[in-house]
């Protein structure tokens, strides 16, 4: 009896082994109390607006007036005292030009008022100016006469108020003031320096269409167009911005989107409160459903074929004026390792590639974590000879492994950052050549082993096979996180940290859809278009978590 009972006690793990487990099981209680706090603590100042929520209604025009609230004061229809208001009000500008002239006959004066630098200059020459001083038919004509039949231009409209006229001029249009016409005339002469189309620099492509978005937002909504004849692709513009304005403009397939949907991202939008949208990562940041989770729930792209595809999806593109980048909601896992080259190929070459950047992902989060629970915790689970050959590689080593990973990782991520931030000749070279260095003089000054640079150039060329770079950024961040569980519980550390993971997946959800479908919630009918791309002839329906008005590919 006391051999089985000393038999019995000798299978009990020691102290060590229950600490470990109370660590285990304590650190997520903690985090998890620790990221709520923090949620609400910051949400509670920050009017975040959240699924299914309201904007509250815009007073109109007609309704401020009767409520009493004054609205901008109008034009007078005195020529000398708008043209003074107008000075008074934005003449200070140095880049402000403000022509006086007389119409043809000499009986009207008008006032040409425009932007420097933000217009055609030949077209503002040639078919204004000239046609107003000199090709006006002679003979007694009204100004509205002139506005509506004699200016050849097809946007042009009227304000009603000095304030939005002004807001306008400086905002690229160029204005008239023609004496006896009730209100000025603002004409649309878009000018200037600007981009060509080129192909996109942060979404490298073999094959598919060598166009990329560029900072004029007419030039963007004009390459979705061009994708292909659609009376369902429609646009909405808004404007957002309380000291410096910018238009927004939502796309999407009006017989395909969700309704639910888009009404959640305009109120979204409407809902932005900020001095200056500087550029789409702004509108990233404001409208995502979780903002402190480290995984971004809007992707960003500059491939009109990629929003296009998204569209035909159910999704919702946003785009900002001045920048490249467009938005597309909502956004799930697998899309940020995904690219449009796996369907411009053949179904098994798109499949394998899919497959390696799913692995390669995997590499990028755990690969240090795994090494550092391996050499520092679990020795016995690696092969004898291959035990055998990184314990003489780490021989003469002076500093733990959690301490060695650091070592090189942040050399690599100081590497990266400088070879982005070079000029682009001296970058590709200055990474190359700067991590040969380091790894080769590290391992001859026995500061780390030669088996975990391997590990280390493993870790960064598996974040380089990711198609999106934001996505890459995530798993850089977290990774250090998996480093530090690891380097604390062993395995069990790494295997907490990647379910604590998993679990964080599996309730963000971007704008209203769960992040990890089809894989949770279950949708096996999406499962063709997830770790596998199934053949064109298989895809016949849109993905289900969209919810779409039509869920038919093909008729």
């Amino acid at each position: 009896m006391i051999r089985l009972l000393a038999t019995i006690v000798s299978y009990i793990p020691g102290w060590a082994i229950f600490g470990q487990a109370g660590v285990a099981l304590l650190v997520p209680l903690v985090l998890g109390y620790l990221y709520k706090s923090l949620y609400r603590l910051v949400g509670s100042g920050r009017g975040q607006v959240g699924y299914g929520t309201k904007t509250a209604p815009q007073t109109p025009p007609a309704a401020a007036a009767k409520s009493g609230t004054p609205g901008p004061p109008p034009f007078s229809g005195n020529y000398t005292t708008d043209l003074h208001a107008v000075q008074n009000a934005i003449g200070a500008n140095s880049d402000l030009h403000i022509r006086e002239f007389t119409l043809a006959g000499g009986m009207t004066r008008g006032a040409l008022i425009y932007v420097d630098g933000m217009q055609n200059d030949r077209v503002l020459n040639m078919r204004i100016m000239q046609f107003l001083m000199y090709e006006i038919p002679a003979g007694p004509m009204s100004s509205t006469e002139i506005a509506n039949h004699l200016l050849p231009f097809s946007q042009l409209n009227e304000a009603d108020s000095v304030e939005s006229f002004n807001k306008s001029v400086l905002f690229g249009h160029t204005a008239l003031l023609i004496e006896g016409l009730p209100g000025g005339l603002l004409i649309e002469l878009p000018g200037g320096a600007n981009r060509t189309i080129g192909e996109p620099v942060s979404e490298a492509l073999l094959r598919g269409p060598r166009l990329g978005f560029s900072e004029v937002l007419s030039e963007n909504t004009s390459l979705l167009r061009r994708q292909g004849f659609s009376d369902q692709l429609e646009m909405k513009t808004y404007r957002a911005g309380n000291t410096i304005q910018r238009d927004i403009v939502l796309s999407y397939m009006k017989d395909i989107v969700n309704p639910e949907l888009l009404e959640e991202v305009t109120n979204r939008i409407r809902k932005i409160d900020i001095d200056f949208l500087a550029e789409s990562g702004y509108i990233e940041q404001l409208i995502e459903d979780n903002y402190l989770s480290p995984f971004q729930q809007v992707q960003n792209t500059e491939r009109p074929d990629r929003v296009i595809s998204a569209l035909l999806e159910g999704r919702i593109a946003i785009l900002l004026d001045g920048t490249p980048f467009a938005l597309i909601v909502p956004v799930t896992f697998s899309m940020l390792l995904q690219s449009p080259e796996d369907y411009y190929e053949r179904w098994l070459p798109g499949t394998l590639l899919r497959l390696l950047r799913f692995a390669s992902a995997f590499l990028a989060l755990m690969a240090p974590s795994l090494y550092i629970s391996f050499i520092s915790f679990h020795p016995g689970l690696i092969p004898t000879e291959l035990a055998i050959s990184i314990i003489k590689t780490r021989q003469g080593v002076p500093f733990p492994s959690l301490i060695e990973v650091l070592i090189l990782e942040v050399a690599i991520e100081i590497l990266r950052e400088a070879g982005i931030r070079l000029p682009k000749p001296i970058g590709p070279a200055m990474g190359i050549v700067g991590g040969l260095i380091i790894g080769d003089a590290a391992v001859q000054a026995g500061i780390v082993s030669p088996f975990l640079v391997i590990v280390v150039a493993v870790t960064a060329i598996s974040s380089f096979a990711i198609p999106m770079y934001s996505a890459g950024i995530t798993l850089r961040l977290l990774r250090f996180a998996g480093m530090l569980f690891a380097s604390v519980l062993g395995m069990y550390g790494t295997i907490l940290f990647f379910l604590l993971i998993c679990c964080h997946l599996t309730k963000l959800k971007s704008f209203g859809v769960p992040y990890l479908t089809p894989v949770s919630p279950f949708r096996l009918s999406d499962w063709k278009d997830l770790f596998l791309r199934a053949p064109m002839a298989l895809m016949k329906r849109r993905p289900v978590m969209m919810k779409t008005k039509q869920d038919k590919r093909k008729s």
